[in-house]
C-alpha cells in the first residue's frame, strides 16, 4: 500500500512488544478491504503511558490495541470506558472518535466468538476455566451470562474466589472456584462440556508442560487453550488424540483482533485473511 497524508494510523502499545502479531493481522485486514490505513507497534514503558495517550490525541492516531502491562493503567487517561472494560478494570482497545478516546475490552468476546466459530456453544453448558489472571477474567465475564455453570480454578485460590463472587453478583448462574490442583481439575472435568486453559502453562519455552493429564480428557469435551506459541500445545495434542474438539489459542487472538478492527472501522473483519496472516507469521518464527 501507499502511505500518504490521508492514511489513517492505528497501532498497539506494550512492553515488551516485539512478539505482537497485531500488525501482521491488522495490516492484512486493511489491505484485504482496501482501506487506507496502517498499523504499527510502539514500545511504551509504564512511566510513559500518559505521554503515549497524549501522543495519540496530538497525532490523531485513530485506534490502539493495548497489551501488557498497560491494560489497567491506561484507563485513567481515557474519556470513556465501556461497562465490560470497567468491570474488568482493563482496556485492550482504544477508539479515537473525533478526539474522544473510548476504551473497550475485546478479550472475552474474542474467546466467545472463537468458541462459536468452531461450533462450540457454551450456552447452558458447564465450563471449566483454568486461571484467574487478566485474560481469564475477561473470558469469565463473557461466559458468566452464557454458560449454565462456570468453575474457575487458579494456583492461588483467592483471586479465583474473588472473581467468582464478583460474577455471581452480576449473574444468577452457578459460579464456583477452587485451587488448580490435580484432584479439583479431575473432579470438575468429569462432567464438564468445555475446558479453557487461560494460564501460561505450556507456553514456549515450557512446551512440555500441561495442566491436564491425558486420561482426564474425553471425546465429548471441547478444549480451548489460549496459548498460541506453540500453535499446538501439549494439551491440544492430547485433546486431539482423544478426539475431543480443539480450539487453538490463535483463534481467540484472531477474534479479539477482529472485534477491535470492527470497533475502529465499522466494517466486518476479514477473519480468514487475519487467520492466514497470523499462522503464516507463527510458522516463520
Amino acid at each position: 500500500m501507499t502511505i500518504s497524508g490521508k492514511t489513517r494510523v492505528y497501532g498497539v502499545i506494550g512492553d515488551p512488544i516485539d512478539h505482537t502479531l497485531s500488525p501482521v493481522m491488522q495490516n492484512a485486514a486493511f489491505e484485504a478491504l482496501k482501506l487506507d490505513c496502517t498499523f504499527l507497534a510502539f514500545k511504551v514503558k509504564p512511566v510513559e503511558v500518559s505521554n503515549a495517550v497524549s501522543g495519540m490525541r496530538a497525532l490523531g492516531i485513530q485506534g490502539l490495541n493495548v497489551t501488557m502491562p498497560h491494560k489497567n493503567a491506561i484507563i485513567q487517561f481515557l474519556d470513556e470506558v465501556d461497562p465490560t472494560a470497567r468491570f474488568l478494570n482493563a482496556v485492550n482497545t482504544i477508539q479515537n472518535k473525533n478526539g474522544k478516546l473510548l476504551g473497550f475490552n475485546t478479550d472475552g468476546v474474542g474467546a466467545l466468538r472463537a468458541l462459536r466459530a468452531n461450533a462450540v456453544e457454551p450456552k447452558g453448558k458447564k465450563v471449566l476455566l483454568l486461571g484467574a489472571g487478566g485474560a481469564a477474567r475477561a473470558i469469565a465475564y463473557s461466559l458468566a451470562s452464557e454458560a449454565g455453570e462456570l468453575v474457575i480454578l487458579n494456583r492461588s485460590a483467592k483471586p479465583a474466589e474473588e472473581l467468582a463472587n464478583l460474577l455471581k453478583q452480576a449473574s444468577n448462574k452457578k459460579i464456583t472456584s477452587g485451587t488448580l490442583s490435580p484432584e479439583t481439575i479431575e473432579t470438575n472435568l468429569a462432567d464438564a462440556h468445555i475446558l479453557i486453559n487461560a494460564t501460561s502453562i505450556g507456553m514456549k519455552p515450557n512446551v512440555d508442560e500441561t495442566p491436564i493429564k491425558p486420561e482426564w480428557l474425553k471425546r465429548n469435551l471441547a478444549v480451548m487453550d489460549i496459548v498460541y506459541n506453540p500453535v499446538e500445545t501439549k494439551l491440544a495434542k492430547a485433546a486431539k488424540s482423544t478426539k475431543a474438539k480443539v480450539i487453538s489459542g490463535v483463534e481467540m487472538l484472531i477474534y479479539q483482533g477482529a472485534s477491535s478492527f470492527e470497533i475502529w472501522t465499522s466494517s466486518k473483519a476479514p477473519v480468514e485473511v487475519m487467520r492466514k496472516a497470523a499462522l503464516n507469521h507463527l510458522q516463520k518464527v
